[in-house]
């Protein structure tokens, strides 16, 4: 007896419903898990369902028999290549509004509203291009980026079309096409609208040293200058002393500034003098007009920040930061002063600083590249097609063609250029303005010193009816 039951307990095959095995410490089978695939066949009758795979724990998957075929789609013993197409079939394709990538705009005719944009664009060159049925689905308005993800993962949405930037995390969640926009990280800030007026501006481009030592070099030039030509020109010597030194000077400054003076000499050593006057003229008037011209353009184009690497050195507080985070940018709070940096995709920022909000500006260069792509299913049966397709659309320059379509071209261009130009010649001269009226009063109040007598005279006529140097 214990040899049959060690008999029995050793036997193992395989049974209508399974595999069969016997235990010693067991009433039921050890081993059950069967499963077979069933190909579908044409027959005389129509369709039969034979078996033509099947699996157990221990073989896996095996032939059912050995005289069965696989009969593939169009009745064909041949293993089918290639991989599963998008046509006809219909899609749910959830898009979010961020201009200028998705755009809601109204048909007042028809009362409805319409999208476009460059992902309603690609998505039609793509259903042209692949035959599916799309149905579009607007996320709503407090629809987040990471919620669109979690649409696909739980089947709401079949594809994510639009701004949805590639990470490590989102792969772990769902899968991506490839790249459809090239994109990157940039900072915007305001343009400065406060100008801090600094009156002598203009005497900028010489330090003080060199200011003074020019000054003293006229004072010399126009003593020298007297002493040469007092005694031989006809335009000093019947002058008093500091009347010959004062058009001396006169002389040495108006030929140092270019303008020349209303006399010439007539020694050798004047002529000398005036070369050397000349040569100081021609250096020191390109240097301050090459250095003023300098300053002025690094006025211009100084921003209080000129990069990331000020934010990651601590220059602007964390709090004045602005990082739009899983939302379209509807708001954009550096608008409203709340914020003076904000970080978000140069596409977007590239597009709202040319054709939107012409008070703000790109600083820096772009950071953080990445890319956007077409959220799909994880192990998606179309992802190859898909892929495909794209693929070929940016080696044709469909992609770019598209770029080009909705993000190039400026409507604040000639405005701000403008703007700065009328604010460097009228602000940064303001104070060469103030120096020329201050001059000028004081050449009136000169003026009026010496006809003091004559305007004393007729101010005594009009006020006495008679000539005060008639005696009574």
């Amino acid at each position: 007896s214990n040899s049959l039951f060690n008999e029995i307990n050793n036997i193992e095959f395989l049974g209508v419903s399974g595999p069969i095995k016997f235990g010693a410490n067991a009433t039921d089978r050890i081993d059950g898990i069967y499963y077979v695939i069933q190909n579908v066949q044409p027959s005389v009758n129509g369709v039969d369902f034979l078996p033509v795979l099947q699996w157990s724990r221990s073989n896996k998957w095996t032939t059912y028999t050995l005289s069965d075929v696989i009969v593939w789609p169009g009745n064909t013993l041949t293993y089918p290549t290639g991989f599963a197409g998008l046509a006809g079939v219909k899609l749910s394709i959830c898009v979010i509004e961020s201009v200028p990538f998705t755009i809601r705009t109204d048909i007042l005719e028809q009362n409805t509203k319409k999208l476009v944009g460059y992902i309603p664009d690609l998505i039609d060159i793509l259903q042209s291009k692949m035959g599916f049925i799309p149905h579009i689905i607007l996320a709503s308005s407090n629809q987040t980026y990471n919620g669109l993800i979690q649409d696909v993962e739980n089947g709401f949405c079949h594809l994510v079309v639009g701004d949805v930037t590639i990470t490590a995390r989102r792969r772990e969640i769902v899968d991506f096409s490839s790249s459809i926009f090239d994109n990157s990280l940039r900072i915007v800030i305001r343009q400065t609208t406060s100008v801090n007026v600094d009156l002598f501006s203009y005497l900028r481009p010489f330090s003080s040293t060199l200011g003074l030592l020019v000054l003293g070099g006229s004072i010399y030039a126009g003593i020298l200058l007297c002493l040469l030509e007092r005694n031989t020109n006809e335009a000093l010597k019947n002058k008093s002393i500091i009347s010959s030194t004062a058009m001396s000077m006169w002389y040495s400054v108006s030929t140092i500034m270019g303008y020349g003076a209303d006399f010439h000499v007539q020694t050798a050593a004047g002529r000398l003098l005036t070369v050397g006057l000349h040569m100081l003229s021609l250096v020191l008037v390109v240097t301050y007009t090459a250095n003023l011209a300098s300053d002025l353009t690094t006025i211009k184009s100084n921003y209080f920040i000129s990069g990331i690497d000020n934010i990651i050195n601590g220059k602007i507080p964390y709090s004045r930061i602005g990082i739009v985070t899983e939302s379209s940018l509807e708001d954009f709070y550096l608008l409203d002063n709340n914020i003076d940096v904000a970080i978000s995709d140069t596409a977007i920022l590239e597009y709202i600083t040319n054709k939107v909000y012409c008070n703000l500006t790109l600083v820096g260069a772009d950071f953080s590249r990445s890319a956007y792509g077409i959220v799909i299913p994880k192990q998606w049966i179309y992802q190859k097609d898909l892929d495909v397709v794209i693929l070929s659309l940016r080696e044709s320059g469909v992609l770019d063609d598209l770029k080009r379509k909705w993000f190039k071209g400026s409507l604040c261009q000639q405005s701000f250029s403008s703007y700065t130009y009328i604010s460097m010649n009228i602000t940064a001269m303001s104070g060469l303005l103030f120096t020329f009226a201050t001059i000028s009063i004081l050449s009136l109040a000169l003026y009026a010193w010496t006809k003091r007598f004559i305007i004393k005279s007729f101010l005594c006529i009009l006020t006495r009816g008679k000539d005060p140097s008639i005696q009574e």
